[in-house]
């Protein structure tokens, strides 16, 4: 049997090479066309409802040269048999097609143009029934399939099997995360099958839901799609969205951390935790250790929204745990750190109120991770000036809502680190830089130093 030898040479030429178009005749319905990968070498590919009694009709570039046909199979061109039942009428030039499908080159003018044609009537879906399997995972359903909907397969000019999607839609319920709301909302989501043999995967529904088959895409095309819709399948799958959010404290004696982006810093640490979860999380908690990897649990808390305060130096990880009824899925969140430093305590011995507002005018300690704290500051009589319960706090230079004379003031200072170090301070406080205008409780001494410079406070 004579075949025609379609070169590497030729096939890159058609690269190059505008595409062309076949036109049918003697159809029982339209014609689909599809383009295919510019690496298949093809023109075109035409799905046709059959092939049987059709004609393809190709019209040449210019007048006075007959084309040429051939037709390849699953070889490819390099093994394309000529056609020689060819009619001519001026510059087009007509076939009848083989009833199946076959790949055409047609030679015009030392250009070839290479189609694909398939008969749909050896391929015709045919969907039955979709019922899901009993064995489910936790990512994946599997739903058996009654009917017909294999692969159609083409070929390139090489001979290169590629894969004529049916673009069937399976179509069903699942449930998306609201980020923002955290909350999850149900939503419609499809998948494209591109053939089924006996099952089908999508993947698995986080809310109860029915699974419908439509196509294929020829059938929908023609306007007689089929549709087969399976029964309702209980949600397994276990999905969560988590967040954690640190409420800061803006205090300016208090040592920031360098890094501002990680969780924690300086104790007490405030965090809130937040999880939104998927229908079948039956089971669910916020899980807290000193191992990252989890051996030990230090606690465990169910509540989906959880406020906790961490007062202990040293790293925390934390992560957010759910599961189904029975326990086979299962969601983990990713490990949040929260790492509490080391305490630090440290006292200036001077300020200057009353002078320039706004710059060094309350006496305030510099502090990280102080959890209790209690500072009493007296003037040298031994009268109590103030009492601070929190690091966070200041002095003013008042008392009793006056302002005291320039002088020595002195503090003690009973305190306790994150890290369990213990603070037994007491020291000295000047305050410089102003004159005396009343009298405070205990104290006719206006002598001071108001003449003194109005320089920072220095820590000792």
């Amino acid at each position: 049997m004579k075949r025609v030898l379609i070169t590497a040479l030729a096939a890159l030429t058609y690269a190059y090479v505008a595409a062309a178009a076949l036109s049918f005749g003697n159809t029982a319905k339209p014609v689909i066309t599809i383009t295919p990968e510019t690496t298949s070498g093809l023109d075109a590919i035409y799905a046709l409802w059959t092939t049987e009694g059709v004609t393809a009709s190709y019209t040449a570039e210019a007048s006075g040269t007959n084309a040429t046909w051939a037709r390849y199979s699953n070889l490819g061109g390099a093994y394309a048999e000529p056609i020689t039942n060819v009619s001519y009428s001026g510059r087009q030039s007509t076939i009848t097609l083989d009833a199946r499908d076959m790949g055409y080159i047609i030679e015009d003018g030392g250009r070839q143009h290479c189609f694909w044609i398939v008969n749909y009537a050896d391929h015709a879906a045919r969907l039955e029934s979709l019922a899901p399997d009993a064995e489910q995972d936790c990512d994946r359903v599997t739903l058996s399939f009654a009917g017909y909907a294999d692969r159609i397969t083409y070929y390139s000019i090489n001979g290169r099997a590629a894969e004529l999607s049916r673009q069937m839609t399976l179509e069903y319920k699942t449930l998306v995360c609201d980020e923002e709301a955290m909350t999850y909302n149900q939503t419609t989501t499809t998948e494209e099958i591109d053939h089924i043999t006996t099952t089908l995967s999508a993947p698995a529904p986080l809310c109860d839901t029915e699974f419908t088959l439509t196509g294929d895409r020829f059938l929908s095309k023609w306007g007689i799609a089929q549709s087969i819709t399976s029964p309702s399948i209980a949600a397994h799958a276990v999905a969560a969205h988590t967040k954690a959010e640190q409420q800061l404290r803006e205090v300016e004696n208090e040592q920031k951390p360098s890094d501002s982006e990680s969780l924690g810093g300086s104790a007490p640490c405030e965090i809130t935790f937040t999880a939104a979860v998927s229908d079948a999380a039956i089971f669910h908690e916020w899980q807290m250790a000193k191992d990252p990897d989890f051996g030990i649990l230090d606690n465990t808390f169910t509540d989906l929204e959880l406020a906790y305060t961490f007062q202990d130096q040293g790293t925390t990880y934390v992560r957010f745990r759910a599961a189904n009824a029975d326990g086979t899925c299962e969601y983990l969140s990713d490990t949040y750190q929260v790492f509490v430093g080391e305490s630090d305590l440290k006292c200036p011995n001077a300020f200057s109120p009353f002078t320039s507002p706004g710059v060094n005018d309350e006496w305030r300690v510099s502090y990280k991770s102080i959890i209790t704290f209690e500072c009493h500051i007296f003037n040298k009589w031994g009268t109590k000036m103030a009492t601070l319960t929190d690091p966070s706090q200041g002095w003013d230079g008042r008392y009793a809502g006056k302002e005291v004379p320039a002088g020595v003031y002195y503090y003690v200072i009973n305190a306790e680190g994150a890290d369990g170090k213990q603070y037994k301070l007491s020291g000295d406080i000047n305050i410089i830089g102003y004159s005396y205008k009343g009298d405070a409780a205990g104290s006719d001494d206006t002598s001071g130093d108001a003449g003194a410079a109005d320089t920072p406070a220095t820590a000792e």
